[in-house]
């Protein structure tokens, strides 16, 4: 990736357990805290909130190897900088743009094809809403006044994110696209009440939306430069 270009790959993130990407706020008298949803119902996870999960691990990655006193250190920050940019610094920004986390276009499409389905009917096919509470650390017994309702979307739902690289960088593309297999299989956790079990994840890549996964064949390098 030694022009200016644009090269795309997908993510996919496949829930493990009933997650919730919050929305910030809830739907008084439904629910304290709603999944973040399109126009037609279908949840969806933020390329913005997404890039700063893969961010996080990134971080934590360079953490890791600055502490193995890894001689591959410099080549993988590299690599983290080309992706994500340089920490505090505006002029130099990361290449890898990241889209919305979707539902599957063949899925979203059979939605929209089923009539009458209301954007509320959409959003109670995907969902469920779990009530919770918290406990007294002392007493062991429920708060009064703490009872909360949260919307999660189910378990065993793939979303997938459009990952672009663009514009110009002297990295090699098999180092980006290594390093970002190792934040990839690094990011076992995305949204809210994670302390409660929720948002248990695992993440795939591939050259194309739902296509055979290169998780692996990517992550190689990195994992023997590491080595």
């Amino acid at each position: 990736m030694t022009d200016n270009t644009q090269d795309r790959i997908w993510l996919s993130m496949h829930l493990l357990s009933e997650t919730c990407f919050s929305r910030g706020d809830g739907v008084p008298g439904i629910v304290d805290t709603e999944v973040k949803h399109d126009p037609r119902g279908m949840p969806y996870l933020a390329g913005r909130t997404l890039k700063g999960l893969l961010h996080a691990e990134a971080a934590a990655i360079m953490r890791s190897l600055s502490q193995m006193n890894a001689s591959a250190g410099p080549r993988w920050q590299n690599a983290a900088v080309a992706l994500f940019g340089k920490p505090g610094s505006r002029s130099q920004g990361g290449a890898l743009h990241v889209g919305d986390a979707r539902l599957p276009e063949a899925v979203r499409t059979q939605l929209v094809l089923q009539g009458g389905l209301t954007p509320a009917d959409v959003l109670d096919t995907l969902t469920t809403i779990r009530r919770q509470t918290k406990i007294d650390p002392e007493t062991g017994a429920p708060q009064e006044n703490t009872l909360r309702a949260v919307r999660v979307i189910l378990r065993d739902i793939a979303f997938y994110a459009p990952l672009t690289f663009l514009g110009h960088t002297d990295i090699a593309r098999e180092d980006l696209l290594a390093f970002l297999a190792a934040c990839g299989k690094a990011l076992r956790h995305a949204g809210s009440n994670k302390t409660r079990g929720y948002g248990l994840v695992q993440i795939d890549l591939a050259q194309t939306e739902a296509g055979e996964s290169k998780l692996e064949e990517w992550f190689r390098p990195f994992k023997e430069g590491v080595q």
